[in-house]
């Protein structure tokens, strides 16, 4: 009988330690798109546009970037932190919408805007001079909201809101 109880003591801690395994690559999985958003400003001659992004701070989220969506929603756009402001290289590899990338200075002031981007591109977009950051947007959104280098981003990544 105590072999027997041992015998199902060990199955037990078996299938209990396999659940738990289980249980623990679900919850650590967040789904695609799952991803928490803040709300950027940018003030433009037109007035103040508000955007909702996700920020790419760690290596790996820099490094993915927005690669392998098949669609980003107007309004939405994912923020690349580069502290300390430097040269930033961009590339669309792997990248399926156009983008326009926004570079951003330390201080909030836009950079650069690089419009219309190609996917899936390799070709290397600079920021042409020190950045802070990048703001990736769906194509045509500097366009429409009449984004101009020199606008002010609002962010607490740049002091403000």
């Amino acid at each position: 009988m105590n072999s027997d109880r041992k015998a199902v003591w060990s199955a037990a801690q078996g299938w209990l330690a396999a659940i738990l395994v289980i249980i623990g690559c679900v919850v650590t999985s967040a789904p695609v798109g799952a991803a928490s958003f803040q709300p950027l400003e940018i003030v433009t001659k037109n007035g103040v546009q508000v955007f909702s992004v996700e920020m790419a701070t760690t290596e790996e989220e820099k490094q993915t970037g927005l690669m392998y969506r098949k669609e980003l929603a107007d309004g939405k756009g994912m923020l690349f932190d580069f502290n300390p402001e430097q040269e930033v290289s961009m590339w669309m590899k792997n990248t399926y919408v156009s983008l326009d990338m926004i570079f951003i200075r330390a201080d909030g002031r836009i950079l650069r805007i690089a419009e219309n981007t190609e996917p899936l591109s390799t070709k290397i977009i600079s920021s042409r001079g020190p950045a802070r950051a990048v703001l990736e947007v769906v194509a045509g959104t500097a366009q429409k909201y009449g984004i101009r280098p020199g606008d002010r981003v609002g962010h607490p990544l740049f002091g403000s809101k």
